[in-house]
């Protein structure tokens, strides 16, 4: 006999936005992966605890890699069970390891996405440019210590990318995207002390871009680079002098960003701390250029 009764699968889908912290350390990445252990497939897996009557699928902001963090990642998800928007923040941080946090979990539109709405993405990468190694910084920093980084040729080297331009120079193989164009809307190079944090907002980022753009601006803070080589570099996409990437636990997505206010201030926006030493301990000023312009 028929039972009229709408079951949980006939309740009308909500689309749930968070705001997610995760320490990339312990993934292979945002995206679920054949093997390792990703924060898509964890968080896909606590959803689908609290709220089993439809298949989970969580889209984010950006795709991250293995060991890169994430301060403000931005994740959708459908949910058609009876748990509100504000209770999935602390429902679903019951479940996941300590490793991934929810900040804040809001109601959408279904027209609303993660990926698609966001106006931009902005990264941060800490650099640590101190004599010595230092446990606190080593999993959140990149340890550069045999000369003192030049952070005003860093600046006037990234600065020098603001607008829309092919960045292939910068993109890894395997990417899928139909070309290699993006806008990069704003950039900043702050030292304080032995510490450097080097911020880039854009549109959307190539595949492996920041991190190989960081290696090139570490090259021209050594002086092994000059801000002229490398302009000439992305500016003629020389994929092939563009070698060595930045390791991964220097970066750090900061937030994705939409047209309207999706989340509080203090649940979504700069939540990675800055560091601070107490005292400074830098290595030797780098060396003259090294290569003619």
């Amino acid at each position: 006999m028929h039972d009229p009764r709408p079951g949980p699968e006939a309740d009308p889908p909500q689309r749930i936005a968070l705001s997610l912290q995760y320490a990339g350390s312990f993934f292979c990445g945002w995206q679920r992966q054949r093997q390792g252990t990703s924060v898509q497939g964890v968080l896909e897996q606590a959803i689908a605890d609290l709220d089993p009557h439809r298949p989970v699928h969580a889209v984010a902001a950006g795709r991250t890699d293995a060991g890169v963090h994430a301060a403000g990642q931005v994740v959708h998800f459908d949910s058609s069970g009876p748990i509100p928007a504000s209770r999935w923040a602390p429902a679903l941080n019951g479940r996941l390891p300590a490793s991934i946090r929810v900040r804040e979990a809001v109601e959408r539109p279904l027209s609303w996405h993660a990926c698609y709405s966001a106006t931009y993405r902005r990264y941060r990468y800490t650099l640590y440019n101190g004599r010595r190694p230092n446990l606190f910084l080593a999993p959140w920093s990149w340890h550069r210590y045999k000369a003192r980084l030049d952070d005003q040729a860093m600046a006037e080297a990234l600065e020098g990318m603001l607008g829309s331009h092919d960045f292939a120079a910068f993109q890894r193989a395997g990417s899928r995207r139909a070309h290699s164009r993006t806008t990069i809307q704003d950039v900043s190079v702050q030292r304080r002390g032995d510490l450097i944090d080097l911020e880039i907002q854009a549109s959307g980022f190539l595949y492996g871009m920041v991190r190989l753009l960081m290696g090139q601006l570490v090259a021209v803070g050594e002086h092994r680079l000059t801000p002229e080589q490398f302009e000439r570099r992305w500016r003629e996409r020389r994929r092939e002098e563009v070698r060595d990437g930045a390791p991964p636990q220097g970066l750090c997505l900061l937030r994705a960003g939409y047209e309207d206010t999706i989340f509080s201030k203090g649940g979504w926006y700069d939540c990675q701390p800055t560091f601070c030493l107490a005292s400074e301990d830098p290595p030797p000023d780098p060396p003259g250029w090294r290569f003619s312009t």
